[in-house]
């Protein structure tokens, strides 16, 4: 039996898209521990049988001596629990684990580049600086580990950037999706409903949906759009929870916030949309296709790995809320579109991203270490 490790920047990020993988590893016998700052998820890792350890870690701060301090905190925590395999996830938990773990000469060091996010997205002064110092870090972090990519695109980034060697590369689309769990549904809805689900983040095209949205009212179109999801102000994108509620006053859009019953609130929909800049593969992509639902997302890495224009819903080009705003209009006035490109969706979702078939593929490069 072995030690194994999940670390990552929230405790949501864990319990959404890790879980699974955390049960599986479990099931083989292994004793599994979850690290994580504290936030609204912890309980439930913990109400799952976990062991969940607490740990610091600012998201945005960039002040040498406090992150020193943290990578030291680290290296402390790993000597004294020890792993066997350390798994990290998001950008920080990547760099500063893999530190500490070659530090301390952990045997097994897994790390999933989960999408570039917004330090790669954003062309800021400040951002293009903060990048050039963190494709440093990932460079002496990367070395003798293993790392999964979630798109073709992102793995080539790093390659060609010679952050790593490509024989350290292993290509995963995505963490999974229950298809069991998420399911088409018989719709009813007089009105359709647009639905977009995430984080809301700018980066994740929520201006463009809002401004699409504008456009369609304008023309009369006869629908309801909505945004499901939390803010998140540990994000730099993050939109402040203020313009949400002018923009749900004004009756330009409704905002449902948090849902913890998504397979509910995808069912209330008729079309999906995500016009992100840039993802890893999105997880509310792949329950979206499963559910049946018609997508409306960018022709940019990631999200076109799940949608093929016109055949499970339409790509557009990123920042272009025109081009979004055509795009909803003709799902919207053809129901049997919506129909055919759903069928599609579920198709591909249950062939090509179903979780337990992305769980088989990630405790392969486990077997590496857990052999030895």
């Amino acid at each position: 039996m072995s030690k194994i490790l999940l670390f990552a920047n929230t405790d949501w990020y864990i319990y959404n898209f890790r879980l699974s993988l955390a049960q599986e590893l479990r099931n083989q016998g292994h004793e599994v521990l979850l690290l994580s700052p504290p936030g609204d998820f912890h309980e439930l890792l913990q109400a799952n049988g976990f062991p969940w350890i607490p740990f610091p870690l600012s998201r945005q701060s960039i002040q040498p001596f406090p992150e020193l301090w943290t990578i030291w905190h680290l290296i402390r925590l790993y000597y004294r629990i020890r792993p066997d395999i350390v798994h990290h996830f998001t950008i920080k938990p990547v760099i500063y684990g893999s530190l500490a773990a070659h530090i301390l000469h952990i045997p097994g060091i897994i790390n999933s580049i989960t999408g570039l996010g917004h330090l790669f997205i954003d062309t800021g002064a400040r951002t293009r600086f903060l990048r050039t110092i963190a494709k440093v870090l990932y460079r002496i972090s990367l070395r003798r580990t293993q790392a999964i990519f979630e798109n073709p695109e992102d793995r080539d980034i790093f390659i060609q950037n010679r952050l790593l060697k490509a024989e350290q590369s292993h290509l995963i689309m995505g963490t999974g999706v229950d298809v069991e769990k998420f399911h088409p549904t018989a719709k009813s809805n007089g009105t359709p409903v647009v639905l977009f689900s995430s984080r809301m983040l700018v980066t994740k095209g929520l201006l463009e949906f809002t401004e699409a949205t504008r456009l369609l009212k304008q023309k009369g179109i006869n629908a309801r759009f909505a945004l499901a999801g939390r803010t998140d102000p540990g994000n730099p994108a993050s939109v402040p929870e203020e313009q949400l509620d002018a923009w749900k006053n004004s009756g330009l859009l409704e905002w449902w916030g948090w849902r913890d019953d998504m397979p509910s609130t995808l069912a209330q929909a008729d079309v999906f949309c995500l016009p992100s800049y840039r993802e890893g593969v999105p997880n509310a992509l792949l329950e979206a296709a499963a559910c049946g639902l018609p997508i409306v997302t960018t022709d940019v890495p990631g999200c076109r790995d799940v949608v093929t224009d016109g055949l499970n819903g339409l790509l557009v080009p990123v920042r272009n809320a025109p081009i979004l705003a055509k795009a909803l209009e003709t799902l919207l006035s053809d129901a049997r579109l919506r129909h055919q490109m759903g069928v599609a969706g579920r198709e591909i979702a249950v062939n090509k991203f179903g979780l337990g078939k992305v769980n088989e593929e990630t405790l392969m490069i486990y077997e590496r270490f857990l052999s030895s």
